[in-house]
């Protein structure tokens, strides 16, 4: 399928097509540009998430358990007892929470295992002319869920702390002092020090993700492009397609490992600022 989409353009307008999102623009300039494909895609793996969780919790039995349900009760105490050993805090919202996030992105990230060309050549035959199908590697997707984690973050640490400790230590952390002129002398670095971990972790949540997942996809494109306008009737059409095979072959198995590590991390570091922001310092 790579040589059916190539066009006349090679290789460059090959990649370009496969990065190209389906967009509907809202207003003048890029930042008006509303992404459907990664939206579609987001919220079709979460009600798949979602619809998987009520069966099995709905089919769910004290007997020996099938191998979805198994699945998903080694999936729950994982993170459950990770949760615990990390969060400290009396929210019961982190291990739902900690779920969720895994398994979404796992899922989104997922995607990528698909053929390149298979989606959007389903698309093109209905009308969709750009299609593309993951949506952790649109950076839109990967940062506006980061800052739903800083808003959470900002909500532990109110509920947990109220607000006059939790804007006190703005300017009483990382650097502690004891007496009043101390304190005012540190009072500015601790403030803008913490202004700017509180921008940093939304920016390196999101770019950390969406890093790893937009170069995963990019070299599955090239590998893809290997056998661009490819003859039957050349012989070197078959070397490339061996070299093809092998390169695509090596390249999933360890981006099957990138993928969860991916979901893992993203998950783990929300807990992480989320347990921070609950801890009284």
């Amino acid at each position: 399928m790579a040589a059916s989409e190539g066009g006349s353009g090679g290789l460059t307008e090959y990649i370009g097509h496969h990065l190209t999102h389906l967009t509907v623009n809202q207003g003048h300039g890029a930042f008006w540009a509303f992404h459907l494909d990664s939206v579609a895609f987001a919220v079709g793996l979460a009600m798949i998430f979602v619809l998987i969780f009520i069966g099995v919790a709905r089919r769910a039995t004290s007997g020996v358990p099938g191998k979805l349900q198994a699945a998903v009760e080694i999936l729950v105490e994982m993170v459950d007892g990770t949760v615990k050993e990390t969060f400290h805090g009396t929210s019961k919202l982190i291990a739902p929470l900690a779920i969720t996030i895994f398994v979404l992105v796992f899922l989104m990230n997922l995607m990528d295992l698909l053929p390149v060309d298979l989606l959007p050549w389903a698309g093109q035959h209905v009308g969709v002319e750009h299609l593309r199908v993951v949506a952790t590697a649109d950076i839109n997707t990967t940062l506006g869920m980061s800052i739903t984690v800083f808003l959470l973050i900002w909500y532990i640490g109110l509920k947990e702390k109220g607000p006059v400790l939790y804007f006190s230590e703005f300017v009483s952390a990382p650097f502690h002092a004891h007496g009043f002129l101390p304190r005012v002398l540190l009072a500015f670095p601790n403030l803008l020090l913490r202004v700017i971990e509180e921008l940093v972790r939304p920016l390196s949540l999101s770019l950390r993700l969406f890093g790893n997942m937009y170069a995963g996809e990019l070299i599955f494109v090239l590998i893809a492009g290997l056998t661009l306008e490819a003859s039957a009737a050349h012989f070197s059409t078959y070397v490339w397609g061996i070299v093809q095979l092998i390169a695509d072959s090596v390249w999933t198995l360890f981006h099957i490992l990138i993928i969860t590590l991916q979901a893992f991390i993203f998950g783990m570091l929300t807990i992480v600022y989320l347990s921070m922001a609950a801890e009284k310092h």
